[in-house]
């Protein structure tokens, strides 16, 4: 499981990886294949071995004694040999700042909704603790489009973050695509329009508030060049402007629009 899980870069796969440790070079594994929003499959020894969620195993017509949604985890069903082998489980530990995040996201007026693969149970529990109202678990990446497509047709400005393969689609459909850098796949850094470093979610707070101000000090040296464009041509309407004043108008107004600027990068986000 260790050795196949190592092939993908998603957030479960590798944490699984990094609690396990090296993977055993005697284990060789053909014919690696992800099944998008289900998980991975491969021969081993001339049989298949599939690591992923459950809808994995339905797909393959795999049965299975348990049940799924009886579960208040994120769950890694194991199949070998087309036999149900078991499962491991995996608590979603939530960061520190996401809950806090979540109230400056609101105080902001921002409309929060989750979207998730994992199990709705799960999704549930944790909307729960960050204060969510809307949340939707058991999401294929195709449903995760329908999703976002839904509230694009009420023209909404839509920001999404993710961080798996299966996000990528979203992330390139949403007004503003963010990636987690830090445990984010290839696909979803390479879509997104914004990257977090540090896969701190406080930083999409953050990054609103930039926005805010950089539009702000963009409006105002949009306004102040045209006050004194307008300004100075009335007076060279009226032969009152010398070519000082046209200086002025070009250049001067260039350099205090720069000024202007600059203030940003003593602002504190």
């Amino acid at each position: 499981v260790n050795a196949l899980e190592n092939r993908s870069t998603h957030p479960v796969a590798t944490a699984i990886h990094n609690h396990v440790g090296p993977i055993d070079s005697s284990v060789e594994l053909k014919e690696i294949e992800e099944i998008s929003g289900h998980g991975l499959k491969a021969i081993h020894n001339g049989k298949e071995l599939f690591v992923g969620n459950f809808k994995l195993l339905d797909k393959f017509s795999i049965s299975y004694d348990i049940d799924p949604s009886s579960i208040v985890y994120t769950t890694i069903a194991i199949a070998y040999e087309g036999k149900f082998a078991g499962y491991l489980t995996i608590a979603d530990e939530i960061k520190g700042d996401a809950k806090e995040t979540v109230s400056k996201l609101k105080s902001l007026g921002v409309k929060l909704t989750m979207l998730s693969g994992d199990k709705a149970n799960v999704v549930q529990f944790v909307a729960d603790k960050l204060g969510i109202t809307k949340a939707f678990g058991d999401l294929l990446p195709e449903d995760k489009v329908d999703k976002v497509n839904e509230i694009k047709a009420k023209n909404e400005t839509i920001a999404f973050v993710g961080d798996g393969v299966n996000d990528a689609p979203v992330i390139a459909l949403s007004t503003v695509g963010i990636a987690m850098g830090g445990l984010g796949s290839d696909a979803a850094i390479e879509t997104a329009d914004i990257v977090i470093q540090d896969d701190k979610p406080s930083k999409i707070a953050m990054a609103i508030n930039i926005g805010k101000q950089t539009k702000k000090i963009v409006w105002q040296n949009i306004t102040l060049a045209f006050v004194v464009k307008a300004f100075v041509l009335i007076l060279g309407a009226g032969g009152l402007a010398t070519m000082w004043e046209a200086v002025f108008a070009d250049v001067g107004v260039a350099l205090l629009a720069i000024l202007n600027a600059v203030r940003i990068q003593r602002m504190k986000f």
